[in-house]
């Protein structure tokens, strides 16, 4: 075995759970990306991961892969730059370790993030999550598992990661419910379900644990039968995390506190709950309206004419 395989396991073990103690999700997320990054070294040299050694690891192929991220995997700008602050955590460790590769770890943890435009929060509305939810056949055993699975997602702000790794001994009924407006649907998923407690609770056919591909192909099929009723879906745009966004979102409107939704979701900084203010159009024209001098009706500005409202529309 190369020495890039026992630094990438103490690496998880050591640094990432024991020193750092990082989230699961974190956890999860640097997972992925080295496993996306051997997979690309695998196809480059030839080499299986196990016999990678850090020579393989340089900075052409580093960079090759960000590239390959971007142009065949069709990530954007963020999600690379994720990527990459995985890989820098990585060879940060291993710099401690390998000294006689002190030359090729600096030159890797050298290479630059890539600057992206500040996106708005996605979210879906009240009447696109409906039409979501509407959009999964419950004459099906897969069209009631997806119901339940969006529901869920939908109103507990659940990651992907999470919602595939719900057991059914997981969901607590009756008084208390962990679980608010979803616990009659789950209680007739669960009856249907019929699993034991350690079974995940949204399973495939054969009863395996969703994967996180399933459950995006499955928020995109529904979505693309959404968008005939409520044509405002993208399903092209439509991703498991706009459900969490979208449970932010409806917590917001309801006027719950950003640091109460920092709890609910999870954040580690209330700052990345702050983003959810920046993509609420109708806070921002609340806000504008308590503003505005008495002597002007509120409201947004509307143009008479027809030629000047459709610039405006752009």
């Amino acid at each position: 075995m190369s020495p890039v395989a026992p630094t990438l396991q103490r690496f998880f073990a050591e640094r990432l759970v024991s020193q750092r103690r990082v989230s699961p999700a974190t956890i999860a997320s640097y997972r992925d990306s080295l496993k996306l990054l051997l997979a690309f070294a695998q196809q480059t040299t030839g080499k299986t991961p196990s016999a990678l050694d850090w020579a393989n690891l340089d900075t052409e192929l580093i960079t090759a892969f960000l590239d390959h991220l971007e142009t065949d995997r069709h990530n954007n700008p963020r999600t690379r730059n994720l990527r990459l602050t995985a890989i820098r955590s990585l060879f940060t460790y291993a710099a401690l370790r390998h000294p006689e590769h002190a030359a090729l770890i600096q030159q890797v943890l050298a290479i630059p993030a890539k600057r992206s435009g500040k996106q708005l929060i996605s979210f879906l509305t009240e009447a696109e999550s409906n039409a979501l939810l509407a959009a999964c056949d419950r004459s099906r055993w897969e069209g009631r598992r997806d119901r339940a699975l969006l529901l869920v997602a939908l109103q507990t702000g659940l990651r992907v990661s999470e919602l595939t790794g719900l057991n059914c001994g997981d969901v607590t009924l009756g008084t208390g419910a962990n679980i608010r407006c979803t616990q009659a649907v789950l209680r007739v998923w669960m009856t249907e379900r019929a699993g034991q407690p350690g079974h995940p609770l949204f399973p495939t056919r054969t009863g395996r644990r969703l994967s996180t591909d399933a459950v995006q192909r499955l928020v995109r099929q529904h979505a693309a039968t959404a968008a005939h009723r409520c044509p405002s879906i993208r399903p092209d745009k439509l991703h498991p995390h706009t459900l969490r966004h979208s449970c932010a979102m409806t917590l917001l409107h309801a006027g719950v506190d950003t640091a109460v939704i920092a709890l609910w979701l999870g954040h580690a900084d209330i700052r990345s709950t702050n983003a959810y203010l920046h993509a609420d159009m109708a806070i921002k024209q609340k806000a504008l309206d308590l503003t505005t001098p008495l002597s002007t009706p509120p409201g947004r500005y509307r143009p008479a004419d027809p030629l000047l409202a459709f610039l405006e529309s752009l």
